[in-house]
């Protein structure tokens, strides 16, 4: 029966009803009302009807947008059944998992940063990229928009970076872990977006080669997104792993474990590289095998096996949500505790620790060296993550330590990383840090390092004296 043939009074669903209004405005009679309480399942105020001057003229009916909010009683008593009665039996989804496929062993190649982040994202089974166009960061997605059709992939230009991230939140909610490649002012407009992909526990790889700023700054090399990545991913208490990689070889490694580490916890995986490393060109060995990806059980593909799954960021009844987030915050210690990485460079000795990653820990390294010829007892430790940032693999090194030097390309944001880090851990009290800092697209130099260290270890000398 169509709504022109109705002549019953109209019957509301409150949770369908979007209270726009149009019913009042229909009503000669205004026998139709503003509601004044939130229904919970739906988070609108719907209206109220009061049907004792109600002619039954089925006006509000035709006028509501929504095809079930105002309806013929019957319709509503039918509705009522169709809800009441069992669900109807589904198929029980169930993990697909991924597959591997060798590759030829030892395969060498010479490469940017960028660039290997893109081999290393289709290597993991990487088939979906959307993305915008910002320097540094940008060939990593040229090369994807050439790569992505010829294994099956989808390449998405997006009109934003905003767009973006929530077309990777839709791959996510469909079981495909999805990237981006984008640099800072991109990233900054994407964490509303990662915030959402963290509380609907959806996986996806965030690639940020990082560049100077605030504001649009330069394309200058810097590590002033580390704030961001390990203690601002959009609101709420966010956390995701961030890895740092240091060499060409790493951001295809990285990228590589990242789509890994996503489907593994459900979660976003942020790299953050800096803009030299996103253009220098190194050696890169492939691994020896790729993914073919496979298809959660949790994911919504659209078919019928996965129609009753539910991916969603909201909960309405803050009990709930906040049962929600002590889920998401025990996941965020698991990861804390399993995933630390880190790579020392001759610390075992050292009584002056440098702490550095991505392009300065390169130069940091090359400090080591020299100073050890000059009989400094001086050690590289490179944190790998920066969230979860390594403290376990420091632990054993602060006996010997006598003081540590942090360098990097921002004022202090590592260093920040480190403090919080010793601190929960009940660690280097009284152990003096230090640091070099360059702002503002200029890396720390190798002379700059060296001077600093030499400094710390005369410091040491006078207090150990």
């Amino acid at each position: 029966m169509s709504k022109t043939a109705v002549r019953n009074k109209p019957a509301i669903r409150r949770d369908l009803c979007k209270g726009c209004g149009r019913c009042i405005e229909s009503c000669a009679q205004h026998c139709i009302v503003l509601g004044t309480e939130v229904h919970p399942a739906s988070g609108i105020v719907p209206v109220e009807l009061d049907l004792a001057r109600c002619n039954a003229c089925g006006l509000c009916v035709e006028a509501c947008p929504e095809p079930f909010g105002l309806l013929d009683p019957e319709e509503a008593d039918r509705i009522a059944l169709a809800d009441a009665a069992p669900p109807r039996a589904r198929p029980t989804p169930v993990d697909v998992p991924a597959t591997t496929a060798p590759l030829r062993p030892g395969v060498t190649l010479f490469m940017k940063g960028a660039h290997a982040g893109a081999v290393g994202a289709l290597l993991a089974g990487c088939r979906a990229f959307y993305g915008y166009p910002i320097t540094p960061s940008t060939e990593g997605a040229e090369l994807m928009s050439r790569l992505l059709p010829q294994v099956g992939g989808t390449y998405v230009q997006a009109p934003s970076e905003v767009a973006a991230v929530n077309m990777m939140y839709g791959a996510g909610a469909a079981g495909t872990a999805a990237t981006t490649f984008t640099s800072s002012p991109g990233f900054s407009l994407m964490l509303e977006g990662i915030s959402y992909m963290v509380s609907a526990q959806l996986p996806g790889v965030f690639v940020n080669v990082m560049r100077a700023g605030p504001g649009l700054g330069n394309v200058g090399p810097a590590q002033s997104d580390v704030k961001l990545a390990c203690r601002g991913l959009g609101h709420g208490d966010t956390h995701a792993p961030v890895l740092a990689p240091a060499t060409p070889q790493e951001m295809l490694d990285f990228t590589f474990l990242a789509f890994d580490l996503a489907l593994r916890y459900r979660s976003p995986v942020v790299i953050l590289a800096d803009g030299f490393l996103g253009q220098m060109t190194g050696r890169v060995v492939l691994p020896e095998r790729m993914v073919r990806p496979g298809l959660p059980a949790w994911a919504v593909p659209g078919d019928a096996a996965h129609r009753g799954n539910l991916v969603t960021s909201i909960l309405l009844d803050p009990h709930d949500f906040e049962g929600h987030n002590r889920e998401l915050v025990a996941k965020y210690a698991r990861i804390a505790a399993a995933e630390q990485r880190a790579a020392p460079y001759r610390c075992e000795d050292a009584e002056v620790l440098l702490v550095a990653c991505n392009t300065p820990s390169q130069l940091a390294k090359g400090a080591v060296r020299t100073l050890r010829d000059e009989g400094i007892r001086a050690g590289l430790f490179r944190p790998q993550t920066l969230w979860p940032f390594p403290v376990e693999a420091l632990r054993p090194l602060l006996g010997r330590a006598r003081r540590i030097v942090v360098v990097e390309a921002s004022d202090g944001q590592i260093e920040d990383e480190l403090r919080l880090a010793l601190s929960h851990a009940g660690l280097g009290a009284g152990l003096p840090i230090s640091h070099v800092r360059r702002l503002g697209g200029v890396l720390p130099t190798q002379a700059e390092i060296v001077e600093a260290a030499r400094a710390a270890a005369g410091s040491s000398k006078e207090v150990a004296a």
